[in-house]
């Protein structure tokens, strides 16, 4: 069975950085976008980012220019750096990976306050 396992999730000032790590546990195959998308308190989930295997990246225009997606040397990893956060980044980070099926991880929460 898969499973996309999250981490770096945590609490951080306006301004500040966090790194999101999203790894597939399980086998894999044929993998061609993985993404993050966020979901806060009584709003719809939304696309923050994704990257395809020929590295082409997709931008919420919320976070263009402060949030970075990209692939790990691991297969089936992918990050999610995030700096300048402000307060309305605070939100449930989910990981997705898509190919011949559609996977999510469980969501790891993001807080942006002073």
């Amino acid at each position: 069975q898969v499973h996309l396992v999250e981490s770096g999730g945590g609490l951080v000032q306006p301004g500040g950085s966090l790194r999101l790590s999203c790894a597939a546990s399980g086998s894999i195959f044929s993998v061609n976008v993985m993404g993050w998308y966020r979901q806060a308190p009584e709003k719809e989930r939304e696309l923050v980012a994704r990257i395809t295997s020929l590295g082409d990246t997709v931008y919420a225009d919320s976070v263009k220019g402060r949030f970075t997606i990209s692939r790990g040397f691991a297969e089936n990893t992918v990050y999610l750096q995030m700096n300048r956060l402000k307060l309305e980044d605070t939100a449930v980070y989910y990981c997705k990976m898509q190919g011949g099926s559609v996977w999510w991880g469980q969501g790891t929460q993001v807080t942006v306050s002073s």
